[in-house]
């Protein structure tokens, strides 16, 4: 798997995560939309940690800054 998340990327996608994980803790959001809010939170942060996004690949974006060949 290529590197196609960049670190501005990486940032917003752990904040995002963050940010779903608290609506849920302080039940803002509950039942079936909880369910999903957490595992978006879980891909995101999956996705960030890995340094590789799927959706990214199959639409040919990368955010990483170029790398000297």
């Amino acid at each position: 798997m290529k590197k196609n998340v960049g670190a501005v990327d990486k940032i917003i996608r752990i904040v995002l995560a963050a940010v779903l994980v608290i609506l849920y803790l302080a039940n803002v959001v509950s039942g079936t939309l909880g369910i999903v809010f957490i595992v978006v939170a879980l891909v995101l942060l999956l996705t960030a940690f890995m340094n590789f996004c799927g959706l990214y690949a199959l639409l040919g974006i990368s955010t990483c800054k170029n790398e000297k060949k």
